[in-house]
């Protein structure tokens, strides 16, 4: 049988090679095996995506959770993973899993696991769930409407549970008054229902179902999003463009001008508008490929912050036992004090909406504030589908020491996760192996566009890639 390892953020496979119905319902059967370790009567809430196959490997794993006596919570239609963890939560339930692949090409599903505090599960219970994977096929069993019958399978309508949620925490009849107008790309994926619910006159991309997300990732980068950019440049009324990714727990926005704000900027924009415009505090808590600029305006404002390594889960587990003001990490999964320990891009839009509203600044001028602050800075990501020989290679020389990526000087080296290097003026660049899919990623930080693209032209010829 396959071995199934969890990446950076669940268990994801190609869909009909290691991603099978069986190998599901293994992962499935080990879930089980592990909460009735823990739990007399275990709970879990399950949902899926719009990906391909979802309704099947979700029912697939209610008979195998079910079979085993474990009661089970779900949802006739796709979800969001927030919904998941928010459901996790409002239902007293002692795990979550949520079949996504998240950002992942098409051809991928996978496997989340999401822990009774309404974030992911914490990396040494994964590891144990993954030592009870069974090297054998297991049995999938009974009958869904049997289950109900006998009490151990019930269906809820988790996505109207989270919309009512998010109207008690947001002024959504105002929102819907705004002089900014709001465009929304939900690049085929599980926030669309949600957004069209909430705000009926926003203008709306791929809101519709397509497991084949017309052959493109749904992962909220710019070149993914060129679209909805182009939408916002040609239409003077939209002020304000959200995007999330297949499972809606990532974030990307577009400012007035159709201009792409990522990740860094949205961190840095939630630590300004919570704590400067709302006088809260709390630990800042992001992972090693985050801006500096982060660390500079937390110093500022008197604010402690952690470096984590990759992966949302290491900054749940900081949310579980700590006050938390922001955590959050590059690829666009970010919390917030005030909501549930875990990425929602739907929720995170819309403290930056509110904070247009309640300002009322575009998304351009609230930057220009942080910018103010930190200095402006640019980003860029490199992602590198090489041959594991040449993979190997880079690595290899990142191990053995760098001092310089050309004319760039290495000032520090953090070993956190992956090797990221602090370089003069406030530029950094790092390079890290995907825990999730087979490619090289190469980050990189300036004062200028000119000057990321410089940065990464060195680093790719230092790397040989």
């Amino acid at each position: 049988m396959d071995k199934i390892k969890f990446g950076t953020d669940g268990w994801r496979a190609i869909i009909a090679q290691e991603y099978t119905v069986q190998n599901v319902a293994r992962v499935a059967f080990a879930t089980a095996v592990w909460l009735k370790q823990k739990n007399a009567n275990p709970l879990v809430v399950i949902g899926h995506d719009c990906r391909f196959g979802g309704r099947l490997f979700t029912d697939t794993a209610i008979k195998v959770l079910c079979s085993l006596g474990i009661k089970v919570i779900s949802c006739e239609r796709f979800v969001s993973t927030p919904m998941i963890s928010f459901g996790v939560l409002t239902h007293h339930a002692d795990q979550g899993v949520v079949i996504t692949a998240s950002h992942n090409p098409p051809s991928y599903n996978g496997f989340k696991l999401k822990g009774a505090h309404g974030g992911p599960t914490p990396p040494e219970q994964i590891t144990e769930v993954e030592n009870l994977i069974p090297d054998s096929e297991v049995e999938i069993s009974g009958d869904l409407q049997d289950y109900q019958a006998q009490g151990l399978l019930s269906y809820v309508n988790l996505d109207s549970e989270y919309e009512a949620y998010i109207r008690t925490k947001f002024d959504i009849e105002a929102m819907n008054q705004s002089p900014f107008k709001m465009a929304y790309d939900a690049m085929y994926g599980a926030g669309q229902d949600v957004v069209r619910n909430l705000f009926p006159k926003a203008v709306l991309l791929h809101c519709e179902i397509n497991p084949s997300f017309k052959g493109i990732a749904p992962e909220p980068l710019h070149k993914n999003l060129l679209e909805l950019s182009a939408t916002i440049k040609n239409t003077p009324e939209l002020k304000f463009g959200l995007a999330n990714d297949g499972d809606a727990d990532r974030i990307a926005l577009y400012d007035e001008d159709g201009k792409y704000v990522d990740s860094h900027h949205i961190i840095l924009l939630l630590i300004h508008y919570l704590h400067k415009y709302k006088n809260l505090s709390g630990k800042v808590a992001i992972a090693a490929s985050t801006t500096l600029r982060v660390n500079k305006l937390c110093e500022k404002y008197g604010l402690p912050c952690e470096v984590t390594p990759i992966g949302f889960k290491y900054i749940s587990q900081i949310m579980m036992h700590e006050d938390v003001l922001v955590g959050g990490e590059e690829s666009g999964g970010i919390s917030v004090k005030g909501h549930i320990p875990e990425r929602d891009g739907i929720y995170d839009g819309l403290v930056i909406y509110e904070f247009m509203n309640a300002t009322g600044k575009t998304l351009k001028e609230l930057c220009k504030e942080i910018y103010d602050i930190v200095g402006e800075f640019y980003y860029e990501r490199a992602d590198l589908h090489l041959t594991e020989e040449l993979k190997q290679h880079a690595m290899t020389l990142c191990k053995n020491g760098i001092t310089a990526f050309g004319k760039y000087q290495v000032i520090d080296t953090n070993l956190i996760d992956g090797y990221k290097y602090e370089l003069p003026n406030n530029c950094w660049t790092m390079i890290r192996a995907s825990g999730t899919e087979p490619l090289l990623r190469i980050y990189a930080e300036g004062n200028s566009y000119d000057e990321v693209m410089d940065i990464l032209k060195s680093v790719r010829s230092s790397l040989g890639v």
